[in-house]
């Protein structure tokens, strides 16, 4: 794979893998721990200026109904300063039918079934992850699930060292269904969805994944890669366009009037998270028409005197 030998050599893969389970043990919890021990957790991170900010777009753009009918939910994470990360939500919490952006918690799943051994870091596995992620291949989508396991996959999304589905409370990321013709094995016990998330815990997957906080900084650095490079450029992809520059590392997902869209936008020196969720005909155009809005809220002149303090 192009991307592969660019980023890791095999050569390279193989001896800094066998070095990596040899240390498992002592870095597993990571993401858990680096949230309590040393970055912020994300729920404290709400910043009124920004959540403003949004809230004026979304109403200058005539979406503001559709917000308080539930058909769109949107978060934006400022994450140009580690230690002072900014979060603003609409409907942050509603667990909504994501069609597939689900596929970035299967490729979560493999990655971590890879940490501790049980899947082999080969081509076949880089290649099927890749055509899932960016081409959002269902085919690839449902062979990386069979390898890392249906009921593996919802163990490590609940688990506690990743959080990313609260059973007991909100929900969150969610796969219980193959992208295929297969039955649902497993819908969410919150909101009994196949494919779901609220877009908190994808922005707070993507936060730790901005931060090296999902796995060690070899394989955060190929789960970057694996969502670099969008091959289909349509919703924020599409929205961005105008902002020339960006770097995206990008899911999105469309089913009928579901569309979706997550990624960590690198821009300059600004780096910023943004998730939509939308229910509605016109949804994917709502995420076109709100990416460079919400991309300027981030990179503002008046960030730059922030930053530089």
């Amino acid at each position: 794979m192009k991307f592969f030998s660019t980023l890791f050599s095999t050569s390279y893969v193989s001896a800094f893998f066998a070095s990596f389970l040899f240390v498992g043990s002592l870095v597993g919890p990571i993401a858990a721990r680096a949230e309590r021990n040393g970055l912020p957790d994300l729920r404290d991170a709400s910043d009124s200026t920004l959540q403003t900010g949004m809230e004026r777009i979304v109403r200058d753009l005539g979406l503001d109904d559709d917000v308080r009918a539930g058909r769109l939910a949107l978060a934006l994470v400022d994450v140009s300063r580690a230690d002072a990360p900014r979060l603003a939500m609409l409907n942050g919490d509603a667990m909504m039918y994501a069609a597939s952006l689900p596929k970035i918690a299967i490729l979560l799943g493999a990655l971590a079934e890879v940490e501790r051994g049980r899947i082999a870091l080969d081509d076949k596995l880089l290649g099927a992850m890749t055509n899932m992620i960016r081409f959002s291949s269902n085919q690839d989508a449902t062979r990386v699930l069979e390898w890392v396991g249906e009921e593996r996959l919802l163990q490590i999304l609940q688990s506690k060292r990743y959080r990313f589905y609260e059973a007991d409370g909100k929900g969150g990321l969610w796969v219980g269904k193959a992208y295929g013709q297969q039955a649902a094995y497993r819908r969410d016990p919150v909101h009994n969805l196949s494919h779901g998330a609220t877009v908190f815990q994808v922005a707070r997957l993507y936060y730790l994944l901005a931060n090296d906080a999902l796995f060690s900084p070899p394989l955060n650095a190929l789960m970057k890669e694996t969502l670099s490079n969008p091959g289909i450029r349509h919703k924020f992809v599409r929205g961005l366009e105008s902002r020339p520059g960006a770097r995206i590392f990008r899911k999105s997902g469309t089913w009928r009037n579901f569309h979706a869209d997550s990624a960590l936008v690198e821009y300059g020196e600004y780096r910023y998270i943004l998730v939509g969720i939308a229910e509605h005909a016109s949804g994917g155009d709502w995420l076109v028409r709100l990416a460079a809005p919400l991309n300027d809220l981030v990179a503002a002149p008046a960030r730059q005197a922030q930053l530089s303090r």
